[in-house]
């Protein structure tokens, strides 16, 4: 679901992970044509990396907790 939120509408993305200082900065890149396509590319590797962050979280406390 939020990547498909990623792609449409880029700086809501950035809301739901928590940074809204990125989605504000991406909602004025996304303003433009042109810099939909960055803005969604941005959004896009953004989410990758808050998935990974909260994978490695994950398996740091479960290692933590045994």
């Amino acid at each position: 679901m939020r990547l498909i939120l990623a792609i449409l509408l880029p700086f809501v993305a950035f809301f739901t992970i928590g940074r809204p200082i990125a989605g504000i900065i991406c909602l004025i890149l996304q303003v433009t044509l042109i810099g939909w396509l960055p803005a969604a590319i941005w959004a896009v590797y953004a989410l990758s990396q808050y998935k990974t962050d909260r994978k490695i979280e994950r398996a740091l406390s479960a290692r933590r907790n045994t």
